[in-house]
This record gives C-alpha cells, sequence and structure tokens, in this order.
C-alpha cells in the first residue's frame, strides 16, 4: 500500500511541476524540500496576511500544502474559503495523497520520500 502511495505522491509532484500550479506552504523549510523535490513555483505564507497573499494570485488553480496537524488543516481551510471566494481552484490532490501516509510536516516531505524509496518500495 504504502509503495503505491509514494507512487501515486511522486506522480502529483510531477503534475504540479508540469502545469506549473503554485503551491503555497507555510515556511522556508517547507519550500526548500518541495525545491529538492523540483517544485520551484512555491509561495510562502510566513508573515502575510491572508487576504494579500490570496489578493497576489493571478492563476486559476494553486495547490495549498499546509502542514497535516490541526493548525495546518484550520490555515489550509482559511485559504480555501479565500480562494473559492475569489474563484481560484484549489488542487489538493497532493494533500490527500499526504494524508495516507505518516508524514504531517511538509518540511520532512522530501526526507520521507528519499527514506521510503531507499527501504526498497
Amino acid at each position: 500500500m504504502e509503495k503505491e502511495i509514494i507512487q501515486q505522491v511522486l506522480e502529483e509532484i510531477e503534475k504540479l511541476k508540469d502545469e506549473n500550479i503554485p503551491v503555497i506552504v507555510e515556511g522556508s523549510n517547507d519550500r526548500k524540500s518541495l525545491n529538492e523535490l523540483g517544485l520551484n513555483n512555491i509561495i510562502i505564507l510566513k508573515g502575510k496576511p491572508l487576504y494579500k497573499l490570496v489578493e497576489s494570485i493571478d492563476d486559476k488553480e494553486v495547490a495549498v500544502l499546509t502542514d497535516l496537524d490541526e493548525e495546518g488543516k484550520k490555515l489550509y481551510h482559511e485559504l480555501r474559503r479565500e480562494f473559492s471566494a475569489r474563484g481560484v481552484m484549489i488542487n489538493d490532490r497532493l494533500r490527500i495523497l499526504l494524508f495516507k501516509t505518516q508524514l504531517r510536516q511538509i518540511e520532512g516531505l522530501a526526507n520521507y520520500i528519499r527514506k521510503q524509496l531507499a527501504s526498497g518500495l
């Protein structure tokens, strides 16, 4: 099961890269982890008012990749509401897949994938 999920996670990362969909994360460590996986269209939330961030997005679709803990879930729902009000679609395919793993902090995603692949999945 884990092997299939990791493969799907990698496929979703490729789709985000191919479609150049902006990915919103909480902080610079999250961005660093996603950069290691080849994602470069990253927007960091830290220190920005949510409304300013939402207003600055001109794309029709974004991926919101906040942490999978309680605080991250709360932030995700706030962003989803704000983006929806502006007609921006939320791509949460990767987020949904990550909930099927043990990972809860986005900054650990690159290491998590490396460890899973190294363990012979």
